[in-house]
């Protein structure tokens, strides 16, 4: 599964720090020290010194300690570095005091994920699933339920998607390679989850019907082309 449900997060950030002008200082009742870390951000974001932006944050949130879109911002820094840990932490501290915020909820459940730890995954992605309703988070639920062998619910989440209404107008990026991705409808990516969970509950002629299924929808669909060819070894 790949990151790009998370193109949204940047949309999600209540304030930005770049879209504040230095002409606030005479607007604003902020400590003149605010608007100097402020400016420090921009420059280092300007010039990519991600050690001085990040500095630079921790030193706007002890001004702001209630201001969580700087709290967001130093997560979102964490996780685009991979530093999973840190994004966890950082927005734990956030989802203690807004427990339903879904770019929160999104990161610490990938970066759980990434972590190798898929039952805290599991839990988060539930979590933003109740607080979006979006398609593509329960699908992503849905594939952790698969990888724990926990068949009986995925197959329950698959069939919830399967019989949306939206299910048509949803679509999903997949690495294709190291260089190409390539956009597919989200029914595409549900039959073949559904195949591959039937193939593990050892139904091989279910599994080859779901990945035909897939194939007949998009032909050039490498994964379930490659899931086909396993069946037959």
């Amino acid at each position: 599964m790949n990151k790009s449900i998370l193109t949204f997060l940047l949309l999600a950030v209540t304030f930005s720090l770049k879209a504040q002008d230095s002409t606030n200082v005479q607007q604003d009742n902020r400590p003149a020290i605010y608007w100097l870390y402020h400016n420090n951000y921009n420059l280092a974001s300007r010039y990519n010194d991600m050690d001085i932006a990040k500095s630079s944050l921790y030193s706007l949130i002890n001004i702001e300690p209630q201001n969580d879109s700087l709290r967001f911002s130093l997560a979102y820094m964490y996780f685009e570095n991979q530093n999973y840990p840190s994004t966890i932490l950082v927005c734990m501290d956030i989802l203690s005091r807004v427990p339903t915020h879904p770019p929160s909820l999104e990161m610490t459940a990938i970066s759980y994920e990434e972590l190798g730890l898929k039952e805290k995954a599991l839990t988060n992605y539930e979590q933003l699933y109740m607080a979006t309703d979006n398609l593509e988070t329960l699908y992503k639920l849905s594939f952790i339920q698969y990888e724990l062998k926990r068949y009986g619910e995925c197959e329950v989440n698959l069939d919830i998607l399967m019989n949306d209404p939206e299910i048509d107008n949803k679509f999903m990026m997949f690495q294709l390679s190291e260089i190409v991705e390539k956009e597919y409808a989200l029914r595409v990516a549900i039959l073949n989850l559904r195949g591959l969970m039937l193939k593990a509950q050892g139904d091989k002629e279910g599994a080859r019907a779901s990945f035909n299924k897939v194939l007949e929808i998009a032909p050039d669909f490498v994964f379930a082309t490659n899931n086909l060819a396993e069946l037959d070894k």
